[in-house]
């Protein structure tokens, strides 16, 4: 399975005004009760548990407005809907400039909250667009700036004055634009990942889904046969009833006799059905070590590299066909077939702990700089002979796959001057070998 037989095709991208963010509206809510009281808190307890003397009919009205910001959403019902992109981006910014203002009126930069900022372009950074973020970012920052310059002193205790010197404040600023340069950037990559793999393994439940699908269909065919035989049997057995009533030369002795022929088609048909239902089911449930390599290549036989299969083993083994492990290992050996130049091996082999299946082809390997990351969704692919190779999502589909079974998979390249690229897995025996009939 390749990248573009997977990723879906993108969906237009919505407007500015119409594009939803990935938060509802009452987190923001929650997130502004959780601000206001431990804004309430500080400034009731630096005024009064403190005795430090400072506006605090103002930094109440900043809270208040923020209060009435949050009733006036609740009010509005749509606590429980996705927040619009520019809806949770004027939020977020009315957060960093409702901060400022209460930053401004104890000390600004000299007030060590002020690394608060990072918050709400933290927030923005895992839920908005990155040029967003950047916008918050760039106000956060203006932000700053203006309470470096604009600002009323620092309040201290018994009316004495503190000042910190300006390169040091100066040092406050930088310190808070690396931390919002950091976080926003750390929280995007988490989000970002985070939606990749929620992406591809909703690709791994639905190739699942197919499978399961198609073994079902053969449990169809035996209950349709099943049903059939029935009333099949009996309109032979009418029929060659009435084909010895009439005379050789009754002109309906030959519809008859043809009704009697295709009754015995139907019946072989059906019959046939029901023996390969009962081939299938054995086939579901376990197959031959050799059998197993032989379904998940055959797809790709012909489309260029030579595939080459051996088994080797104490004794004969069968295994448990499971879907995910012919899918997987097909997935692998179109990757191979795909980068190959010649040939393509796959090798089993077992001994009495362990299992191990390993595909290796003859073509370029893999590229240093993504082996590290191989089986990530949607990661670049590697150029073979300049042209794109397919090894992000469907690699990642086959990797999950595996392990759910119980496998551990080592992925590298040939050893100079050997090229080529390895895919080993490995399971416990009795994770993968057919319990005894």
């Amino acid at each position: 399975m390749t990248l573009s037989e997977t990723r879906p095709a993108p969906a237009p991208v919505p407007s500015f005004w119409t594009a939803t963010s990935r938060v509802r509206v009452r987190t923001l809510i929650l997130l502004r009760w959780l601000a206001i009281v431990g804004q309430t808190g500080a400034v009731l307890f630096v005024r009064y548990g403190l005795e430090v003397d400072f506006p605090l009919g103002w930094a109440l009205t900043a809270i208040g407005i923020s209060v009435v910001l949050n009733l006036g959403l609740i009010a509005a019902r749509r606590s429980q809907e996705l927040a619009l992109e520019w809806e949770a981006a004027a939020q977020l910014g009315y957060d960093a400039v409702q901060l400022a203002v209460l930053l401004a009126l104890t000390g600004g930069l000299q007030n060590p909250f002020v690394f608060l900022f990072v918050a709400p372009v933290a927030v923005s950074a895992t839920i908005l667009r990155p040029s967003l973020t950047a916008m918050l970012a760039a106000l956060s920052f203006a932000c700053v700036g203006a309470i470096a310059v604009w600002r009323l002193p620092l309040p201290w205790p018994n009316g004495e004055v503190f000042e910190l010197p300006a390169l040091y404040q100066m040092g406050i600023a930088a310190a808070v634009l690396v931390g919002l340069g950091f976080t926003s950037v750390y929280a995007w990559r988490v989000a970002a990942e985070e939606e990749r793999l929620n992406i591809a393994l909703a690709a791994v439940q639905a190739v699942l889904a197919r499978e399961q699908t198609l073994s079902a269909l053969g449990g169809l065919a035996a209950a349709a046969a099943h049903e059939l035989g029935t009333p099949l049997a009996t309109i032979h057995l009418v029929a060659k009833e009435l084909a010895r009533e009439v005379p050789p030369d009754d002109p309906r002795a030959e519809d008859f006799q043809l009704l009697i022929t295709q009754s015995e088609r139907c019946r072989a048909i059906l019959a046939q059905l029901s023996a390969n239902r009962e081939q299938g089911d054995v086939m579901i449930q376990r197959a031959p070590m050799r059998a197993l390599l032989e379904e998940a290549a055959s797809p790709h036989e012909g489309l260029g590299a030579e595939i080459v299969i051996s088994t080797e083993g104490d004794g004969p083994i069968d295994v448990r066909r499971m879907p995910e492990i012919v899918h997987a290992l097909g997935g692998f050996i179109e990757n191979s077939v795909g980068f190959a130049r010649a040939r393509v091996d796959i090798e089993a082999h077992w001994d009495a702990d362990h299992i191990e299946i390993i595909i290796r082809d003859d073509g370029p390997g893999f590229s240093p700089a993504i082996l590290g990351r191989i089986g990530e969704p949607y990661l670049t692919e590697r150029d073979h002979e300049g042209m794109a190779g397919g090894l992000g999502l469907g690699f990642f589909i086959s990797k999950t796959l595996l392990e759910r079974t119980g496998a551990k998979l080592e992925v590298r390249n040939l050893r100079p001057p050997q090229q080529g690229a390895v895919v080993k897995a490995v399971w416990p025996r009795a994770s993968l070998e057919a319990p005894a009939l």
